[in-house]
C-alpha cells in the first residue's frame, strides 16, 4: 500500500491527455495538498500551543504578536483547513457526477465518504483550541446537538466529560486535532490511492 502511494503521488509516466485540467480538475491532489499544508502548519503551531484552560488563549495571542511569522502561520493553517474541506467536498461532487462510485470503484467512494467525515470533525476538534468566546460557544452548541443522536449522550461523556472548555475536554479536543484524526486521515489517504491505483482508476496506464 505505501508503496501505490508513493507511485500515485509521482508516477512514473502520465498519458498527454490525462494533463488536462478538465480531466479530474486536480480536486483529489489539490486537497490532499491542502492537507499536507494543514499537517506542516499545525506541527509548527504545536511549538507554542499551551492546552490547558488558563493558558490557551494567551498562547494564540502570544504567538500572534510576538512570534515572528506567528500571525501568518495560524492564518495560513486557517485558511488551509477551508481549502481542504472544500476541495474535498468539491471532489465528491465530481465522483458524484462522473457516476465514479459506482463498481468497482465503490469500496473507494466509501473511503472518500469517511475522509469528508473526518475532515469535518478535524476542523470540529480544533475549532475549540483557541479557547476564545467564539471557539467555546460553537463548541457548546455542537454538543447540544450531539445529544439528539443515538448514543450522543454516550458521546457526548467520552469527548467532553467535565465540560466544555475544561482541562480534561479540552486535552481530548487537542489530543484528537493534533494526533489521532490525522493519523486516520493519512491512512485513509493511502488507502485511497492504492484503491485508485488497484481499481485504474482515471489512469488506465498504471
Amino acid at each position: 500500500m505505501m508503496s501505490d502511494f508513493i507511485k500515485h503521488l509521482f508516477p512514473r509516466v502520465v498519458l498527454r491527455k490525462n494533463l488536462r485540467i478538465s480531466y479530474t480538475f486536480c480536486l483529489g491532489g489539490l486537497a490532499f495538498t491542502a492537507l499536507l499544508a494543514l499537517m506542516l502548519s499545525g506541527m509548527l503551531l504545536l511549538v507554542y500551543y499551551q492546552p490547558t484552560p488558563e493558558r490557551a488563549f494567551g498562547s494564540i495571542l502570544f504567538l500572534e504578536s510576538s512570534v515572528w511569522g506567528g500571525r501568518y502561520l495560524r492564518s495560513l493553517h486557517r485558511l488551509a483547513s477551508h481549502a481542504a474541506l472544500i476541495l474535498i467536498f468539491l471532489h465528491t461532487l465530481r465522483v458524484v457526477l462522473t457516476g465514479a462510485y459506482q463498481r468497482p470503484r465503490h469500496l473507494n467512494w466509501l473511503i472518500g465518504m469517511l475522509l469528508l467525515c473526518l475532515a469535518l470533525f478535524e476542523a470540529y476538534a480544533g475549532y475549540l483550541l483557541p479557547m476564545d468566546q467564539l471557539a467555546y460557544w460553537a463548541t457548546q452548541t455542537g454538543m447540544e446537538l450531539l445529544l439528539t443522536l443515538p448514543l450522543g449522550a454516550q458521546l457526548r461523556t467520552l469527548l467532553v466529560p467535565d465540560g466544555v472548555g475544561q482541562p480534561l475536554s479540552l486535552l481530548r479536543f487537542y489530543a484528537l486535532h493534533a494526533v489521532i484524526v490525522p493519523l486516520f486521515l493519512m491512512l485513509l489517504c493511502m488507502l485511497h490511492f492504492y484503491r485508485v491505483r488497484k481499481n485504474k482508476g482515471v489512469l488506465p496506464y498504471l
